[in-house]
């Protein structure tokens, strides 16, 4: 297993962490967590060298963390770092903070997180947090040894990173999605350089896009693919991507099976900085304008159709759109659309009104109108 500075911390963590939210279930069922399965995952890994494991409040309906806490008795408990997450969602008062951090520390089965990270901190909740007093209330948790050091995880834009990031002179780490098609989504390359900067580590969730970069190729990626010389698999062709920038800590991966680990754990032990040679990293760019030339709405999120008249959020629908065709994946896409995440109800296809304002705007010339009939089309069903 190869190994990294982890910030500014006198600790190095291994280049592949175990992320906690797509464990195995029984009978489909996302509560009902393969125990067996499941411990015997997370000890291979970590007698392979796996030093960090990453879980949350709401993984698994609340059973990941009390998984997690069981499989990590006699003795792999004080042979990681583990790390969870506060539901900054869920809080509402200044009470809030000790009541989920006692709430998980029992689940967990330990009195001391290595890690707690404040998750998904985003315009809404990060306001809200610090009003409430959130950085204060750390200190005195950290204070009394409930947990060792304070993180978060982010979805949202560079600018709102940055601000969080300026807020806390002593974060120690950030959780932030990254992958080869995501160099510009969210925090992006520009934020792990930023908070590299500050001497934070960071830890990448998402290598595999949700696993999308895994799963059938558009044949036009499978071509140029099939030109390289090093074969690879498409898991590895994206982590040793991820782990070929210096900036990265510690990259998460969300394995539902054995096979994944034991994969996983193999390419680990053959990543390192600058791992991939120029024509590598070539191909991987060709790899993803090929991915982005397959996307059928030629949207470039300029963001000139917004904010529609009837509030309707055109680029993100067509980003969903284009996701379900990229990568083959209608569930995660629709997920959304259906209203399970950010989009809301009022702010799908179907609320159209054809004014037609959008495509006078768009520099793309596209027919708005036609392609949101086909993405609700497409997305609202099931």
């Amino acid at each position: 297993m190869e190994y990294r500075q982890f910030g500014k911390l006198d600790w190095k963590g291994s280049v592949l962490g175990f992320g906690a939210m797509r464990l195995p279930v029984i009978d489909g069922q996302v509560s009902k967590v393969d125990e067996a399965a499941t411990g015997q995952m997370v000890r291979y890994a970590v007698d392979h060298g796996v030093n960090y494991i990453d879980t949350a409040f709401p993984y698994h309906g609340g059973q990941s963390e009390r998984c997690i806490g069981r499989i990590l008795k006699d003795g792999y408990r004080e042979r990681v770092r583990l790390a969870t997450k506060m539901p900054s969602w869920l809080i509402e008062s200044a009470g809030d903070f000790d009541r989920y951090l006692d709430k998980q520390l029992e689940r967990l089965q330990t009195d001391r997180l290595d890690f707690y990270l404040l998750h998904a901190l985003n315009r809404n909740f990060w306001p809200r947090l610090q009003k409430l007093g959130v950085l204060e209330w750390a200190e005195r948790a950290m204070a009394d040894g409930r947990f060792g050091r304070l993180g978060f995880s982010f979805h949202d834009d560079f600018s709102t990173f940055k601000e969080i990031l300026d807020a806390y002179d002593d974060w120690a780490l950030c959780q932030i999605q990254y992958n080869y098609m995501d160099i510009d989504f969210q925090a992006g390359t520009e934020g792990l350089r930023y908070a590299a900067g500050k001497g934070m580590a960071v830890v990448i969730m998402e290598p595999l896009r949700g696993g999308r970069l895994t799963k059938k190729l558009p044949p036009s990626v499978a071509e140029i693919l099939a030109k390289s010389p090093q074969t690879r698999s498409m898991a590895e062709w994206a982590l040793q991507w991820v782990w070929d920038h210096s900036e990265v800590s510690v990259v998460l991966s969300g394995m539902s099976s054995l096979e994944h680990v034991v994969e996983n754990v193999a390419c680990a032990e053959r990543s390192f900085v600058n791992s991939l040679s120029e024509d590598e990293q070539r191909l991987i760019l060709q790899v993803r304008e090929a991915y982005r030339e397959v996307a059928p709405i030629p949207c470039t999120n300029c963001q000139y159709c917004q904010p529609c008249p009837n509030g309707v959020a055109i680029p993100q629908i067509f980003d969903l759109y284009n996701e379900a065709l990229m990568y083959s994946d209608l569930w995660a896409p629709r997920f959304v659309y259906q209203g399970n995440n950010s989009l809301k109800a009022e702010q799908r296809g179907d609320q159209c009104i054809e004014c037609g304002l959008c495509e006078d705007l768009c520099p793309q010339e596209i027919g708005i109108q036609e392609w949101l009939k086909k993405a609700h089309e497409l997305l609202g069903s099931n």
